[in-house]
């Protein structure tokens, strides 16, 4: 298998970038066209990425062309932000058969994980709200797209970046997505006694969010009410038991440097990977760098990586496919004829 990444970017949003990006993975590559190619385009593309493609298209001389929209692009190279980008990653010489079990690699433009995707076959990818996404080299209707990677089977690693805030309460009082009460409490006075004391006169919502279980997505608060309740991005119900999050910079870091180390200590040395992060992460979340991608070519040196920045990631689980947010989804990819790790 030979695979290698490019990117390019520019002042606006011209056919151009998409073919430069592509053109320069296959130079990487040592390839004159590629088999299939992964291309993901910033959202300056969304509302008219045809010409994008066929630029692609006649680059990568195939039609086998799959990806979406996102908020900002990175390779093993650099991260791009706020630019009109393109990045791509192009394959040759996949595995003829084998991995179809593995999960489909999607896109979703819709802002939300598409009503028939939680319960269908196992996918991972990347969601970005009012975008677009394409396959076959075309422009998708319902703006959502899949790839499938014959022959290759990923490593999921899931970086939360949250810290724990005490331990499981139940919901004590709840009104669908008004969250009143939490062990008998207000549930704002019940945040602010397991917040910092520095945190505490001005909670910061947009770091914090409840959770039911360590798996499973978070509800993000969206507003605290002048008569103590929370209002919720989820309904809860009295019973529910939960428990506070936060998302701090050094937590996440942290955490994603020790997933990294742990997969290199058992000897897993992907082909590629791919990285789809939150839009809410990355830079922006950091503050000087993104410390995922440094984490990540520290792990890993010079192989290749393709990732992006939406607003959900893809995750699938025991209980089907969800989408999370402000999360890391990275993917490892292996040949499915390489026995699992333990």
């Amino acid at each position: 298998m030979i695979v290698a990444s490019g990117q390019a970017s520019g002042p606006s949003a011209v056919p151009e970038l998409a073919e430069q990006a592509v053109r320069a993975a296959l130079a990487r590559a040592g390839l004159a066209r590629a088999e299939r190619v992964l291309l993901l385009l910033s959202r300056d593309f969304a509302r008219h990425p045809q010409p994008a493609l066929r630029a692609a298209a006649g680059a990568a001389a195939c039609l086998q062309i799959a990806g979406g929209t996102a908020s900002g692009l990175f390779t093993e190279d650099g991260w791009l932000i706020d630019q009109a980008a393109a990045a791509a990653l192009v394959f040759a010489e996949l595995p003829a058969t084998g991995g179809d079990e593995a999960p489909l690699l999607s896109f979703s433009g819709q802002g939300r994980l598409p009503w028939d995707w939680p319960q269908d076959r196992q996918r991972v990818g990347l969601v970005d709200s009012d975008g677009g996404a394409w396959q076959q080299a075309r422009e998708c209707a319902d703006a959502r797209s899949a790839l499938a990677l014959p022959g290759l089977r990923p490593q999921l690693l899931l970086s939360r970046g949250l810290q724990r805030l005490g331990a499981a309460q139940p919901v004590t009082a709840a009104d669908a997505h008004e969250l009143r009460q939490l062990a008998g409490s207000a549930a704002l006075d019940n945040l602010r006694r397991h917040l910092p004391g520095e945190l505490r006169a001005r909670p910061p919502l947009h770091q914090l969010c409840l959770l039911r279980a360590e798996e499973q997505p978070g509800i993000a608060i969206l507003s605290a009410n002048s008569d103590g309740s929370l209002t919720l991005a989820a309904p809860l119900q009295p019973g529910d038991e939960v428990f506070w999050g936060i998302r701090q910079p050094l937590a996440a870091e942290q955490e994603i440097r020790h997933q990294l180390d742990v997969t290199v200590n058992r000897g897993i040395c992907p082909k590629f990977a791919l990285m789809f992060s939150c839009i809410g992460r990355g830079p922006l979340f950091y503050g000087d760098d993104d410390r995922d991608l440094c984490a990540f070519r520290a792990a890993f040196p010079g192989v290749p990586l393709l990732g992006a920045y939406g607003t959900g990631q893809i995750v699938p689980g025991s209980d089907g496919n969800r989408m999370f947010n402000n999360a890391l989804l990275t993917l490892l990819y292996e040949s499915a004829d390489v026995q699992p790790h333990p």
